[in-house]
């Protein structure tokens, strides 16, 4: 493709803007997984799309945007299973097993099947991305809804304040579920996300 400058390019709109970012953010990600985060520069990618950099900075201002738009892809599909598996449960625990079960095996499938792009999720998650933020908020937000269908049907708890319940289950289940804490659960046995949901279920009885 040949390459492209701000000069020679007339500004666009619509369709044809998201597609160029499209294809920014794809040919990012194959370039991350094959070559890794750190190791990548924007002029990197420039050639490997036939892009100058300045064009590529129409899009996005950093390579850090970049990374965003693809880690904000792969939570948005986490978070997609992680709903579909909840709203399948029978009642509030089933709903809250589904929950921890699917966010841990999703962040697991992305550890073992697509390493390159797991390590820009960490470094995501440990400078705090703005796309981990929303992530862990919608997750946050769901959990609160299995607690509330709960404690409506009477399998949970009230005493305690929901949003100290809500923050307190997140921060059991992180192990699993962060890219940061997940790599020291990798040695752990294979039961141990049940055993600590186990747990967490039986604080919840009334």
């Amino acid at each position: 493709m040949a390459k492209q400058s701000i000069a020679k390019s007339a500004p666009m709109r619509g369709p044809a803007e998201h597609a160029v970012r499209d294809q920014i953010v794809e040919a990012a990600h194959e370039y991350f997984a094959h070559y890794g985060y750190a190791k990548t520069t924007v002029a990197d990618l420039a050639r490997e799309i036939g892009f100058s950099k300045a064009y590529i900075y129409r899009f996005f201002e950093s390579k850090q945007a970049i990374g965003e738009a693809i880690v904000g892809e792969c939570l948005d599909e986490i978070f997609t299973k992680t709903r579909e598996a909840v709203e399948s449960g029978r009642d509030a625990n089933d709903k809250l097993r589904k929950f921890a079960k699917t966010v841990a095996s999703a962040t697991m499938d992305v550890a073992f099947n697509d390493r390159k792009i797991y390590e820009v999720a960490t470094h995501a998650s440990s400078e705090n991305w703005t796309p981990v933020q929303a992530y862990v908020e919608r997750l946050q937000n769901l959990l609160e809804e299995i607690l509330k269908e709960g404690r409506e049907s009477g399998l949970f708890e009230r005493k305690t304040p929901i949003d100290e319940t809500c923050r307190a289950i997140y921060y059991a289940l992180l192990l699993f579920n962060d890219p940061v804490f997940f790599q020291r659960s990798i040695d752990l046995p294979p039961d141990a996300q049940t055993e600590v949901i186990n747990l967490v279920l039986r604080s919840l009885a009334p």
